[in-house]
């Protein structure tokens, strides 16, 4: 793509952008503060944004998502932020200068651009924190980078009052960014980001928002709860609750479970079914995230594939999937069938190694190699591993052999685009099934409404899946993202005094 059309594209999209409704705040009898959110509405223009994103993001793994407190930058989730649809409103300094944000569960720093960002275009279409002319400013100058894929958002900490709701945070340190990576945020419908995740992983060890609130006695307790409004005729887009929840934002009780690893709001999930049938790839346990800065649902591509095949969506074909499936089917097979562990399997026939807890690709090149024997290895033992799983999937449901190895072969042919949506017949999306999660012995059921996207009606519409493709190697991983997809029909609670989150229907 041309520069020149690429330039084409960037104004056209943005003669596109909608202005979005101004957010409300209340103060309650009850000690809370409610923040209104303002919701997005899904349009061509903002997909195309967001898929032109991920096309031309740059290189990036999954390991990245974990490297915190870099000695030189700081990493955070890279996340399409051109999906998120939920924002609020905040102010800063004195007289107070308003900001829009996305309340992100997934980070911790606040940032909002500085006005000396000079050659970020991106600046320039936003509002931007002016020092000068607030009274309560406090000079800090500490540097801060946070390094996305396509590039970094660096800048300095400030120190200045920061107001969310009727809540003034004294002096709040915060990130005032003089460089912003292109297309992410020039198009964004957001100014910044006011991080709600633990202290962990905040860069520069930068005492986040919510820390000061709870710890200067702001709130009446140290919980906060999103419900987010799936509705798409209300203008209405949810609420923050700081200091509690509101009971008329759910039904029945919440369903709690303990974080596991304090930094992103992280927690132990069972497993998944598809149209009330196990996957088997979590039932012995995956991770999961509540992550509101996010519209999609992450996951294994094991299971994204199985999903995708469930609803039809389309996928990339895997000749390294269907050269395992023809050549070694029957083999995984038969070990399957002699109860060996699936995790060892791939092993055994040679595609990967194993090194006592899972299979790994056998990296072995020769001096003259140019490393493409490497890359075809790793293809060959991700698409082992996934096609074990499937198989297993299908033999506890009693299928025929020859049965199996031809689910296992049309799989392939639906394998997810990393962390890329897959499109889908929006007149199957009423037959799709429901996906479903096990989170504290509890079921959580998604329907195609609450996971699949539609831009537009009639012979004009566009329908999207909302779940995504992203494998986190142990130990970290496997680990799901559940992004607003999942908050939207299931009310969240952040309990940080108890250091759990809950889940329950929403109202």
């Amino acid at each position: 793509m041309g520069t020149r059309f690429q330039s084409f594209l960037l104004v056209f999209l943005l003669s596109c952008l909608i202005l979005i409704s101004t957010a409300s705040c209340e103060r309650k009898g009850d000690g809370t503060i409610r923040i209104g959110l303002k919701k997005r509405k899904l349009d061509r223009s903002n997909r195309l944004a967001s898929q032109l994103f991920l096309k031309n993001r740059g290189s990036w793994s999954p390991k990245d998502y974990f490297r915190l407190n870099d000695a030189n930058a700081d990493m955070v989730p890279l996340k399409n932020y051109l999906d998120a649809q939920y924002y609020g409103d905040i102010t800063i300094g004195t007289p107070p200068q308003k900001f829009t944000v996305i309340f992100d569960t997934g980070s911790s720093n606040l940032w909002i651009p500085s006005t000396k960002c000079y050659l970020s275009v991106a600046c320039y279409f936003h509002s931007k924190y002016k020092a000068s002319q607030s009274s309560s400013y406090r000079k800090n100058g500490k540097p801060a980078s946070i390094r996305y894929g396509t590039g970094a958002i660096s800048g300095y900490f400030s120190n200045d009052d920061v107001k969310v709701g009727d809540i003034v945070v004294k002096e709040q340190e915060f990130i005032e960014a003089t460089t912003e990576p292109g297309i992410t945020f020039l198009l964004a419908k957001f100014d910044g980001i006011l991080g709600l995740g633990f202290k962990e992983i905040s860069v520069g060890n930068s005492t986040p928002v919510w820390y000061n609130m709870v710890e200067k006695g702001l709130v009446k307790d140290p919980v906060f709860s999103f419900w987010l409004n799936r509705n798409p005729q209300d203008q209405e887009g949810g609420e923050i609750v700081f200091g509690g929840v509101d009971p008329k934002h759910f039904k029945g009780e919440h369903t709690y479970v303990p974080v596991t690893h304090k930094g992103y709001w992280q927690f132990d999930m069972g497993d998944l079914q598809i149209a009330g049938k196990p996957t088997g790839y979590c039932a012995k346990g995956c991770s999961a995230i509540a992550d509101s800065g996010t519209s999609l649902l992450t996951g294994p591509s094991t299971v994204i594939t199985m999903i995708n095949h469930a609803i039809g969506a389309q996928g990339i074909v895997s000749r390294e999937c269907k050269a395992v499936v023809d050549q070694y089917g029957k083999t995984m097979l038969n070990s399957l069938l002699a109860q060996e562990d699936p995790k060892k399997v791939c092993s055994q026939i040679g595609v990967c190694a194993y090194d006592g807890t899972h299979s790994v690709s056998m990296d072995i090149q020769s001096v003259v190699d140019d490393g493409t024997s490497g890359l075809l290895n790793q293809a060959m033992c991700s698409a082992c591993e996934m096609a074990a799983v499937w198989m297993e999937s299908e033999l506890t449901q009693n299928q025929t052999q020859e049965r199996i190895l031809a689910y296992a072969a049309e799989l392939c042919n639906h394998i997810p685009t990393k962390n890329q949506q897959s499109a889908v017949d929006c007149e199957r999306v009423s037959s799709m099934p429901i996906v479903s999660f096990s989170i504290g012995g509890r079921t959580f059921d998604l329907s195609p409404q609450d996971y699949i996207f539609k831009i537009g009606d009639g012979v004009e519409s566009q329908c999207t899946s909302g779940f995504t493709a992203m494998d986190i190697p142990p130990p970290r991983g496997p680990l799901w993202i559940l992004g607003d997809i999942f908050m939207g029909p299931y009310h969240t609670v952040f309990d940080y005094g108890k250091a759990r989150v809950g889940f329950a229907k929403a109202a």
